[in-house]
């Protein structure tokens, strides 16, 4: 009632563009305004048209580092107007309207989510200023286990409750109030990769979710229902691949490096097609971001922006190089607890009389693993 402008960060995809063209006809005279708030990079300020874009990213980091292209953040209005008196701004939506329902709530979760700038903002000064926990960011953010081992504002920047350009401008901040360091480096280095899966979003459009990617690929991929329920529930008799999956049916997040190990087992050790995980992913993450989510899976199924062909993640190495003690395994299966180190994270290789010891029955209490494929062999 009453209202004269609405303001909101521009969509860069197809089905976003049409929900701003719907608003736009919705709001009839009353205008419109639309601005590129959600990327480090103003698209404007690139040194070329998107349709230029490389499709590598070393080669657009080379084009747009040290160019100065980032714009400082406009800082929120020193005050503003009193509303107007007798005005009824209503109600937040219940989620029983939304048809939502109420989250599962766990104590497994190291990271409580809040929504909203204020607690956007609460927790990247936690990270910066109070833990000084990014100065460490370029050696822990492949941990698996813990609050600070990455940053995790994600879901403020999917969202919109935090703009990237702040993020950035914070952390230039710290680097020179206290220090600069890979880490703090490494920092603003993630997210140039988001700017950049934002462009490439741009570029391709829906290309991203087709089957041969922007690369267009052709692939064998199979829609095999039973082999892909088992992933998406955390029942692959595979440890660290579960363990990941049941994080994310938990809290709605997952690690980084989880991420590109549960979408390299899918697609190159079950050669399930890559788009079922990625729209699984879709429906589960709190931190989703069409550009970001589909521009990694395509980059992980080879069909994408990864200049390296044949990517594989061999899971049972990566689960002993960044799990070694199996303490992430254990968190999320409890059923594995009493398993010692050494066994946790090939539990298919347990003899009859480990499973009695250990309390675990293949098949019955823990599932058989539905595949071991054989670049696992030399870790055995």
């Amino acid at each position: 009632m009453g209202t004269n402008d609405v303001f909101a960060y521009k969509a860069v995809t197809k089905e976003e563009a049409k929900v701003e063209s719907a608003l736009k006809v919705f709001l009839g005279k009353r205008k419109l305004k639309l601005f590129s708030g959600n990327t480090l990079i103003v698209k404007e300020d690139l040194p070329y048209r998107i349709s230029a874009l490389p499709d590598i990213f070393t080669e657009f980091k080379r084009t747009v580092e040290g160019k100065k292209l980032i714009r400082q953040p406009i800082g929120p209005p020193q005050k503003m107007p009193a509303l107007p008196e007798g005005l009824d701004v209503g109600s937040i939506p219940s989620l029983e309207v939304l048809k939502l329902q109420e989250p599962v709530k766990t104590d497994k979760s190291f990271m409580k989510f809040k929504g909203g700038e204020t607690a956007g903002i609460k927790r990247l000064k936690e990270y910066l200023w109070d833990t000084g926990a990014i100065q460490t960011y370029k050696d822990t953010r492949n941990h698996l286990l813990g609050q600070n081992y990455s940053s995790k504002l994600s879901p403020w920047l999917a969202v919109g409750a935090l703009s990237p350009r702040f993020l950035y401008s914070e952390v230039k901040r710290y680097e020179s109030e206290v220090m600069k360091n890979d880490s703090t480096f490494w920092l603003i280095y993630e997210l140039l990769w988001r700017d950049y899966f934002q462009f490439v979003a741009m570029k391709y459009g829906k290309k991203l979710m087709r089957s041969g990617g922007i690369k267009g690929i052709a692939g064998p991929w199979r829609h095999d229902k039973e082999l892909f329920t088992s992933w998406k529930e955390g029942k692959t008799g595979v440890p660290f691949i579960d363990a990941n999956m049941r994080e994310l049916n938990t809290t709605g997040y997952m690690s980084n490096r989880g991420r590109q190990n549960v979408a390299s087992f899918l697609f190159k050790d079950l050669n399930v097609d890559w788009r079922m995980g990625a729209a699984y992913f879709e429906s589960k993450l709190i931190d989703y971001d069409y550009a970001t989510n589909w521009g990694n899976w395509n980059y992980i199924a080879g069909v994408g922006n990864d200049p390296r062909e044949n990517r594989y993640f061999n899971v049972l190495l990566q689960a002993l190089r960044y799990d070694p003690n199996g303490d992430y395994v254990r968190h999320w299966l409890p059923e594995l607890n009493a398993i010692q180190s050494s066994k946790v994270h090939q539990v298919f290789r347990l003899t009859k009389h480990e499973q009695k010891q250990f309390d675990i029955h293949l098949g019955s209490n823990y599932p058989w693993a539905i595949t071991m494929p054989a670049a696992w062999i030399q870790y055995y």
